[in-house]
């Protein structure tokens, strides 16, 4: 347990400490309810637990991991040792005053992400803005927001890039809809400015690109923007994250999950080849 990597923060380390219960729970046969008996809880919370949903109290774990009888000394420092992690802020904390909760859980699952495959049909992803494109977007969903605020957001949205530009960073896969480039969000200038950004970025080896012509249609009934999340680590299951006005959605069911990337890999032949990006991305560039 304690090989697990720390890079996702608290997030992962509760999904898998969750999973971990889970399966301890169900080698014993029990049920959640009976679990949730023992530590003076419901089913309910057993199954948020279970989930990586909530933080750990330790003492709850411990009570779980003698229910389960798991008695073996190191074993059982792993798990208190992991639930202790879990319950600590990640790095993102300081930015709390400017962001929701419901987002933090993508956070911490995209510091853990192997891979993440992104479609997108309003805006350049976040993890590919440059820092002007970046307020003109903070700038456009908040209004009202003060000149501090603005910047502690593109600020927040900066650091997120910082692990996908090192040596070992996760594989980053791209697709959008060419109306992304046309809309010059920002001005001409920064526009300009963001699509060399692009160009950039799609020499890194980590990093691939793709761009969906508006003559192809096969893309139509996708819908919205949408990413999907892999890890490296077992006991993590891929993540499709859905972003909206006010809250997310998360789904790892595997039907979901086999649903959507279908429609990426459909994207993903309906865009142009990735080794045509760099030339699409020049034209749009000089037709600015």
């Amino acid at each position: 347990m304690l090989d697990y990597p720390r890079d996702g923060g608290p997030t992962v380390l509760r999904i898998l400490l969750g999973a971990q219960l889970r399966r301890l729970r169900e080698a014993r046969g029990m049920s959640t309810e009976e679990a949730g008996y023992e530590i003076r809880g419901s089913h309910s919370k057993i199954s948020r637990m279970e989930l990586g949903r909530v933080g750990f109290k330790e003492r709850d774990v411990a009570d779980l991991l003698t229910l389960y009888g798991v008695e073996d000394p190191e074993e059982r420092d792993s798990l208190l040792q992991l639930a202790k992690e879990a319950n600590t802020p990640g790095w993102w904390h300081r930015y709390g005053d400017v962001l929701p909760a419901w987002f933090e859980t993508y956070l911490g699952l995209e510091g853990a992400a192997s891979l993440l495959r992104s479609y997108e049909v309003q805006f350049i992803p976040g993890l590919l803005q440059t820092e002007d494109y970046a307020r003109a977007v903070v700038r456009l969903g908040y209004h009202d927001a003060s000149e501090e605020d603005v910047q502690r957001r593109v600020h927040l949205r900066m650091t997120r890039q910082e692990r996908f530009t090192q040596p070992s960073g996760p594989t980053l896969w791209a697709v959008l809809d060419e109306a992304v480039l046309r809309r010059p969000l920002g001005g001409r200038e920064v526009m300009r400015a963001q699509i060399r950004h692009l160009i950039d970025m799609t020499l890194k080896p980590n990093v691939t690109l793709q761009i969906v012509p508006f003559g192809a249609m096969e893309h139509a009934a996708v819908g919205g923007p949408f990413t999907i999340l892999r890890f490296a680590e077992p006991g993590l299951s891929d993540v499709v994250f859905m972003e909206q006005l006010t809250s997310a959605l998360y789904l790892d069911k595997p039907s979901d999950v086999d649903t959507y990337m279908r429609a990426m890999n459909n994207l993903c032949i309906a865009a142009t080849r990735p080794d045509d990006t760099v030339k699409f991305l020049t034209t749009v560039l000089e037709q600015l």
